[in-house]
């Protein structure tokens, strides 16, 4: 059966490549062994990697992460937490990553982090490399030419570090020995813009599709969860059993797993790890290993059921869930996303980290170029998907629109396109993900919602795989909603252009009501405008805009009164109704309140009922 799951999966995939986009990869193979001694904290590991270039160009160099040497007193990631610590960030209080603080300045030799190469070949001639903290430069004695493949191989060693960010061990938070992710010498990312050696700083990551084998020994009484699929479950146990456990001799035990068409691998272990699973559909099963506690049980057979909920709803509105297992790992520092799986600092964040597996994990989108395509994303999918779930009403991303008004009030905002590590402050960068969910609701207004969310299946359907940029999403969206949306695009993203319009004035004439609408913010939007009258009708009034060439169909079957576009030149625009003043009780731009009107107060005028005479 595993045998046959696995074809079917290659044979999707490879219809769903026919039928994208034609942009070349690159492709790597990973057959790592690794041999765990949790005495020390330290593991050796042997690397085959199968690199295949599949670009135009010749590379006489490559590049590879090393993201534990992060971790040692004075990395560019300790200077850099401990400079945030002297800046104001939300409130005026000091900038700090919390969870990094200058606790790296005070780790002690055996609580540092490090990865160290032995030995590393190319179709089995040593290479010249240098260790460059966080990146490994291997200079190569022969290119590697186009459309060609060679083979890496590469002894190393590593020590856990204490738990910092992200991963490590010992857990002060949950008690978790193991937090398994960044742990491997992992291939930068090489494509149409070419090499992608980022140090880690602070954030994301971006890695190359390709096939994980990994054997990891360790103690018998440890308990494993993560990326990939268990090869040998007869033999390691600990609820992956599908029939008696046979462990070999021996105080270790070696896990085998795969992991097809992935990015990254990560994996966490703990003696007194408690694991459950759901089957939820043929094909997909639900993990949770979690650390034993009160009320454990309870917590995380909840968040599997609730998850089984969500499902169907999460792949009506982004589309299918590709792979036959996905795991919830109790871990990391809060919550942290990889494919297959995530780390998870209890249950209650498990929503907002699997809407990462279809935007982190499938589409991939280069994390740190366009952080907003992946953390806004996956939290307007959290938001959507809970407010549909708990049958919410209203905009279920008021609270982010109301963090997105505070940035812009505080000065500190800086545009989405900037490099997830390079934001000046951390509050900054939490425009991420309130802005960035904000996108896909600005998109909705603009070209109407069920519009929207035939962008989305499209989206996804087209990029899976393929770790698609600004452009490609906005291309499908144009192609769609037939409207031009680069000034959208150009504004929301690229700059700090804020929306805002105002009512102007209303006045009389000819025995109908003209209303002055005025653009108070440097960017232009179409206008929706209710007029509500005293009679308790209304009507819904449509200014589309210039650059969009196109206009939204009518949304809720409401009848629309549409206009001549609105020239981004001008600062105001007129509309009218046949109805006099006296008939009119409010008017009101964007009555839905999904416009990111940065100043709502002058968004409608209540009209007094005229005096009556005595």
């Amino acid at each position: 059966m595993k045998t046959l799951a696995g074809f079917l999966f290659l044979q999707v995939l490879t219809i769903a490549a026919a039928s994208q986009p034609d942009r070349w990869q690159q492709r790597v193979k990973y057959t790592m062994n690794i041999d765990m001694n949790v005495e020390t904290n330290r593991f050796t590991g042997s690397q085959k990697l199968e690199y295949s270039n599949n670009s135009p160009d010749t590379l006489n160099r490559v590049f590879y992460h090393l993201y534990w040497n992060a971790f040692q007193p004075g990395s560019m990631m300790d200077v850099n937490s401990r400079k945030h610590g002297g800046i104001a960030g939300s409130g005026g209080n000091p900038d700090w990553d919390d969870r990094v603080m200058d606790r790296i300045l005070n780790l002690k030799e055996n609580e540092i982090g490090y990865q160290k190469i032995l030995s590393l070949k190319m179709n089995g001639r040593p290479q010249k490399y240098e260790v460059k903290e966080t990146i490994l430069e291997v200079t190569l004695d022969k290119p590697i030419l186009p459309k060609s493949k060679v083979i890496f191989d590469m002894e190393f060693e590593a020590q856990v570090p204490l738990q910092i960010r992200r991963s490590g061990r010992d857990n002060p938070a949950t008690g978790v020995r193991y937090s398994m992710s960044q742990w491997y010498p992992k291939l930068c990312e090489y494509d149409y813009e070419g090499w992608h050696p980022t140090p880690y700083v602070a954030r994301e990551f971006y890695g190359v599709w390709g096939d994980f084998d990994v054997n990891i020994s360790i103690d018998k009484d440890y308990t494993l969860g993560g990326t990939g699929y268990i090869q040998n479950p007869n033999e390691v146990g600990h609820g992956y059993e599908t029939g008696p456990v046979k462990p070999p001799a021996g105080n270790k035990i070696t896990w085998k797993i795969t992991a097809p068409n992935v990015h990254d691998f990560m994996w966490a272990a703990d003696p007194l790890y408690r694991h459950i699973s759901k089957k939820v559909r043929n094909g997909l099963t639900l993990h949770a290993i979690y650390k034993a506690g009160p009320n454990k049980d309870a917590q995380w057979g909840e968040m599997l059921a609730t998850a089984e909920k969500a499902l169907p709803i999460i792949e009506k509105i982004f589309g299918p869930y590709p792979y036959n297992q996905f795991s919830f790992v109790d871990g990391g520092d809060g919550g942290m996303e990889y494919p297959m799986s995530t780390l998870l600092a209890g249950p209650s964040a498990w929503l907002h980290e699997w809407m990462h597996s279809w935007f982190y994990g499938v589409l991939a989108t280069n994390e740190g170029t366009n952080a907003w395509m992946d953390e806004g994303f996956a939290d307007y999918g959290t938001s959507r998907v809970r407010a549909e779930m708990n049958n919410q009403t209203g905009n279920p991303l008021s609270r982010n629109y109301t963090s997105y008004f505070n940035l812009v009030k505080s000065g500190k905002e800086e545009p989405l396109i900037t490099h997830s590590d390079h934001f000046l402050t951390n509050y900054a960068y939490g425009a991420v993900y309130t802005k960035g969910s904000m996108f896909l609701e600005q998109l909705g207004y603009i070209t109407g919602e069920a519009t929207r969310d035939k962008i989305l299946l499209e989206y996804y359907r087209l990029w899976r795989f393929k770790h698609p940029n600004a452009t490609d999403f906005l291309h499908v969206a144009e192609k769609v909603s037939n409207m031009k949306l680069d000034r959208f695009r150009e504004d929301w993203i690229n700059t700090t252009r804020t929306i805002d319009y105002a009512i102007d004035s209303l006045w009389e004439e000819g025995g109908k009501t003209k209303i002055r609408l005025r653009r108070d913010g440097e960017m232009p939007m179409p206008i929706d405008l209710k007029v509500t009258f005293r009679d308790s009708t209304s009507e819904m009034h449509y200014v589309p805009l210039d650059l969009m060439y196109g206009e939204k169909p009518a949304e809720d079957n409401t009848p629309v009164k549409a206009y001549p576009a609105w020239k981004w030149t001008s600062e105001k625009y007129v509309v009218e109704t046949s109805r006099k003043v006296a008939d009119i009780s409010e008017v009101e731009i964007d009555p839905s309140q999904r416009l990111a009107d940065v100043e709502r107060r002058n968004n409608r005028i209540r009209i007094p009922a005229p005096s009556r005479p005595f």
